[in-house]
Parts: C-alpha cells; sequence; structure tokens
C-alpha cells in the first residue's frame, strides 16, 4: 500500500496531508502565521520562519514514522513574496532533509482548481493568508487565473479589526482582478471559507465530507461578517470548529470574501474541503 505525505507551508498555516493507497487518511494544521508582518515588510521574521520549520519537520517525522514512503512539500505566498524566503526553505532543510518547492502564484491557482474540481469546469477562489488566487476553467482549458497579495494575515496586519478600512482595503483589491468570466458563483477553498461554511451550517465537529458541497450565499458572507465585527476576537476562538490561530483573522476573511461576492456580483460560494493538498498530489501523478 503506496503511502506518501504532502506538507503546506501556507502564510497561516502549515498544513499535513497523509494518503494511504489512494486515499486522504487525514490532514492536520499547525497556525504558526509565517507570513506575520509581511503587509508591512518585505522579509518573514526569524521568530516566524523558526517556529513554522518547526512545525514542518514535526509533520516530515510524523508522516515518516507513519510509513509515508515520500515527502513532499510546497510553499505558497509568505515565501515567494519575501526578500529572505530562501531562509525559510533551508532552515527546514537544516532541521529535517526536506526540499520545499516554493510555487508561483499562478501554480497555486491551478493546483488549487485541480484539488477542488478535479477535471471538472467551473472557477475556484482560494483566500489565503497573503494571498488570493481566482482561477477558471472551461472545456478542460483554464480561461482565467490570478493571484493578488491580499490575505487573511495581510489584512489583520494592515487593518486589524477596523471594518471599514477592511472593507476599503476589500474593495480596492478587487479591481486587481479585472474582468473576470461571467459567473454566478464560485467554489471557495482553503481555511477561511472551511471554517466559516462550519459556522454557517453551525456544526459542532468539523466534517469534511459535510463542508464538501455546502453553499454559502452572499447574504449570509454578509451576516457572518457583521456578527464577526461586534464579536470579541476572545468569543470567537470558543465557537465549535475554530482552529486555533484563526480567530483573529476570520473578521478580514469574511469580509474580503462578502466584499467579492458584492463587487462580482456572486450569488453564492460553494464550499470544499478538497484544495491545493490534493490538487498538488495529482499535479505530481501520486493521487488519481
Amino acid at each position: 500500500m503506496k503511502k506518501f505525505a504532502v506538507i503546506d507551508i501556507g502564510s497561516n498555516s502549515v498544513r499535513l496531508m497523509f494518503v494511504a493507497d489512494g486515499k486522504v487518511l487525514y490532514k492536520r494544521l499547525n497556525t504558526t502565521r509565517l507570513g506575520e508582518g509581511l503587509a508591512c515588510s518585505s522579509s518573514l521574521k526569524a521568530e516566524a520562519i523558526e517556529r513554522s520549520a518547526l512545525a514542518v519537520s514535526q509533520f516530515y517525522e510524523m508522516a515518516k514514522t507513519e510509513g509515508a514512503e515520500e515527502v513532499l512539500s510546497f510553499a505558497t505566498a509568505a515565501v515567494r513574496s519575501a526578500d529572505n524566503g530562501v531562509d525559510f526553505v533551508k532552515r527546514v532543510h537544516e532541521l529535517c532533509g526536506l526540499t520545499v518547492e516554493v510555487i508561483s502564484g499562478e501554480t497555486e491557482a491551478e493546483i488549487g482548481i485541480l484539488g477542488a474540481l478535479g477535471n471538472n469546469d467551473g472557477g475556484v477562489i482560494d483566500v489565503g493568508g497573503a494571498s488570493t488566487e481566482i482561477v477558471f476553467k472551461k472545456d478542460g482549458r483554464l480561461i482565467y487565473k490570478k493571484s493578488i497579495d491580499v490575505g487573511v494575515v495581510r489584512l489583520k496586519d494592515k487593518c486589524g479589526r477596523d471594518k471599514n478600512a477592511l472593507i476599503a482595503t476589500s474593495k480596492n483589491a478587487v479591481k486587481e482582478y479585472g474582468i473576470l468570466p461571467k459567473c454566478d458563483y464560485l467554489y471557495a477553498i482553503g481555511g477561511t471559507a472551511t471554517t466559516l461554511a462550519a459556522q454557517v451550517l453551525g456544526m459542532q465537529t468539523y466534517a469534511p465530507e459535510k463542508i464538501t458541497g455546502a453553499e454559502i450565499t452572499a447574504k449570509q458572507m454578509q451576516a457572518m461578517a457583521d456578527k464577526l465585527a461586534v464579536t470579541s476576537v476572545e468569543e470567537i476562538a470558543k465557537w465549535p470548529c475554530m482552529p486555533k490561530g484563526r480567530a483573529d483573522v476570520l473578521l478580514g476573511g469574511a469580509v474580503w470574501l462578502a466584499t467579492l461576492m458584492q463587487e462580482l456580483g456572486l450569488k453564492k460560494l460553494i464550499v470544499s474541503d478538497r484544495d491545493n493538498l490534493e490538487g498538488y498530489a495529482i499535479k505530481k501523478g501520486l493521487l488519481e
């Protein structure tokens, strides 16, 4: 039985996906905030590099202990945009010998839609910690893909919990996408989307199979943004299905998505727990 693992190094969290015999057995997450401060600086903080590299090393050791024959790893916006991203890659290699592939924003968009939709057509939005990708596929061919440097960690660093500032920043950022293919909805992937879906569904325990296919209307997204704006971070952290380290950035994510939906005329988002982890494995020929 072929066992392998993929580690996704994002701007907000490090994630592990363990696969055996073509099936995803589980995913694990460690919120390390690698992209902390990138909205105000071009460099990764030394402490952010260390805690994130340690998290990668721990996931690597976990995967090997459980019999992974191969462990792959990729890094996204925080590492590719920082002028000292190479220091993070070197530190991971020092700790566990793992080589981290730093992928472009376009590749990130491609593996996101591949993981969420497979061979099907449609549009996908992936809100991360330091970037947001939108990509469309029609007749099996990518017809639009763009990554911009807006994500929940950057929004928190720039705007804090100031709702008006978040709205203004979001409205300005949407313009960077230009003219998108016509659509009423997008599929949404990433921790912001799945966490918001769990809240809309009123989940007490996170269930990936129920998250995939869950819908969030524009009205529900706006209601979530309004609710988050008047709830303290401490209270949000106590909500069911709230990953550690997500509470303080969720308001920015909800405002960003609500603004996107309004500005782009989207009626709903269809959320998927399948994302760029699966997409990366498919691209490498390790998963169907």
